[in-house]
């Protein structure tokens, strides 16, 4: 807290007030009410009053015209420098042993005696032992006085700064720069003021592999300029900062597994082709940007594209994604295995779920999880047989043929299908080796033969017909367009013509 004779600089300072966060824009007399005044926009603009100004005098400005307030000095709490946080959260005050000893957990509607509690405080207690720290709004506001953290705290690797009081770069380049085994680093939820210029100090974290910058209010701009010192960075949260992607890293980045844009709505599918080629990018989370379409215009109908050459994971749910061509494009990514892809109208307007996640399977044929549920190898097959059957009429019927040589379907159910005839030559040969199987363990592959009506002649020779049972070869495979097979019927049965049931097709 600071009293009413405040008269350092305070303006930027992040503040907090009874648990909301707030920015100082003004500091300075309100006439016509006496004393000292602090202006600040809050995070939250419900929290406020008014847009900066008092009865017609503008002495800031906000965002929301009603995200700002006065309030006395002392009544704004300007938070505490790194190490006292620490020491505040971890280090053991001096009491009673029994106090420490005696340790009662409560586990549902049960007191637990918790045996050994003291010891866990004690160690944790040993700041230097540390290694993981959760600061998570503990009004942390700076460094401190510079070496004391490294003296206090050399080993830790990890740490939790989100939600705190930190409203500079600079601010966390003192702290980060005494911990030289950092990485891992949350700065979540800190309105930051981030260098703006080339001579800016952007600071290097030798060690960092995971930064999250959530709700930090970061530019792309400004994520280029600092990246530079994240050399061996691979997992980079970005969510929720109104981001606009302007241009494509050039040297930076070039470490990064994974990616977190969600919650950015500005981001287009133009916008994401400027980070399609960051080489090992393996994760892209997309979620809640507003993304309708996307397109990668190097690759063709049936053909891989250069970009995203190591993406293995994409997250695209609470988007606008309603259209199939937007699947349809997702195969042609060569390294995509797992697609979360839930509520989007494609997938939340059909009334058949399970037939829409079949449809995705079979639209994408080297995906192995859809929505974080395996895609086992039976169902993969159902799922393209399945879709092989249900679009067979439409492929006849633009120019789609069995005779390699008559087989010309049109340029338009090749765009909005682009893998069913690749579907058709797969499982042609599929059956083929099926057949061959059943064949090959003498197994007939007829339906029963017909028996002559009472009082009508035997067959030729006067021999008894045997009756065969056709092999259960899944429906599946007997469904679409009929592959091209030819074979001699077993020596004493009769070769007979399987009749369309259920939806089969012809042997």
């Amino acid at each position: 807290m600071m009293n009413d004779t405040l008269t350092s600089d305070v303006i930027g300072r992040r503040v907090e007030v009874n648990g909301e966060h707030a920015t100082v824009h003004f500091s300075g007399i309100v006439p016509p009410v006496a004393g000292l005044w602090l202006g600040v926009e809050w995070d939250n603009p419900e929290r406020g009053k008014h847009d900066g100004s008092h009865e017609g005098t503008v002495y800031f400005k906000c965002r929301h015209p009603t995200g700002g307030s006065f309030i006395r000095p002392n009544k704004v709490n300007f938070g505490v420098d790194f190490l006292t946080a620490v020491k505040n959260r971890y280090v053991l005050e001096d009491g009673p042993e029994e106090d420490v000893n005696e340790q009662i957990v409560i586990i549902g509607k049960k007191p637990v005696e918790a045996i050994g509690f003291d010891s866990i405080i004690k160690q944790q207690s040993q700041l230097s032992k540390l290694q993981e720290i959760s600061l998570r709004n503990c009004a942390v506001n700076c460094a401190g006085d510079r070496g004391t953290i490294a003296k206090a705290c050399p080993n830790i690797r990890k740490v939790d700064l989100s939600r705190n009081l930190l409203s500079s770069w600079d601010e966390v380049l003192d702290i980060a720069d005494q911990l030289k085994h950092l990485e891992v680093l949350n700065l979540s939820e800190n309105k930051l003021r981030f260098p703006s210029g080339s001579s800016s100090r952007t600071g290097t974290f030798p060690a960092l592999k995971v930064l999250v910058l959530n709700r930090t209010g970061i530019t792309w701009a400004e994520v280029l300029r600092c990246a530079s010192g994240w050399p061996v960075l691979e997992e980079l949260y970005l969510k929720s900062n109104d981001l606009f992607i302007s241009e494509r890293p050039a040297d930076v980045l070039q470490m990064v597994k994974l990616l977190d844009l969600s919650s950015n709505q500005l981001i287009d599918e133009n916008q994401l082709l400027l980070i399609a080629y960051l080489p090992r990018l393996e994760q892209l989370i997309l979620s809640d940007i507003g993304i309708s379409s996307i397109h990668f215009p190097d690759a063709g109908t049936g053909h891989k594209t250069s970009m995203f050459p190591s993406l293995q994971y994409l997250v695209v749910n609470d988007n606008q994604i309603s259209q199939w061509p937007f699947i349809n494009e997702l195969d042609k990514l060569q390294s995509l295995h797992a697609l979360s892809c839930i509520r989007n109208p494609l997938t939340e307007g059909s009334k058949e779920a399970q037939t829409t996640r079949q449809l995705i399977i079979a639209k994408i044929g080297q995906l192995k999880t859809l929505n974080k549920c395996e895609i086992l190898p039976e169902e993969r097959r159902g799922a393209e047989l399945d879709y092989r059957k249900a679009f067979g009429n439409e492929w006849k019927k633009a120019g789609g043929h069995q005779d390699p040589d008559r087989n010309r379907p049109h340029e338009e159910f090749l765009r909005a299908h682009p893998r069913y005839q690749l579907l058709c030559l797969r499982w042609e040969e599929l059956l083929r080796l099926e057949i061959y199987k059943f064949l090959s363990a003498g197994v007939p592959l007829c339906t029963p033969a017909r028996q002559p009506q009472r009082g009508r002649a035997r067959p030729h020779g006067g021999a008894r017909a045997r009756a065969c049972f056709r092999t259960p070869l899944p429906a599946r495979l007997l469904s679409g367009p009929s592959p091209r097979q030819s074979w001699t019927a077993q020596s004493s049965f009769r070769a007979v013509e399987t009749p369309s049931r259920g939806g089969r097709g012809d042997l």
